[in-house]
């Protein structure tokens, strides 16, 4: 299951819930971001039954603390930095 999922919180107000992240590390949702309530598949593991294609060999940004964050996308598993040195002829 993807375990960074929101959890929904309770407030004071009996139906507005404060959205937070399950790793206090990430950052919450915003206003216009899409939240889901209930569980969904895993999507870290390949599921071709399920047009899951997982997570394993994409490119993510080490920095970020996003959906396009390594730990988030990385499942946990870890994962190999390169460091990549551009060379262009400016005009």
């Amino acid at each position: 299951r993807n375990d960074p999922a929101p959890h929904r919180v309770p407030r004071r107000d009996r139906y507005r819930f404060q959205l937070r992240p399950h790793n206090p590390d990430h950052k919450s949702p915003g206003a216009k971001d899409l939240v889901y309530l209930e569980s969904s598949p895993g999507f870290c593991e390949k599921n071709p039954r399920l047009g899951i294609p997982g997570t394993h060999g994409r490119t993510c940004n080490d920095t970020s603390i996003g959906v396009d964050g390594c730990d988030l996308m990385c499942c946990g598993r870890g994962y190999r930095t390169e460091t990549m040195f551009v060379v262009e002829r400016c005009n």
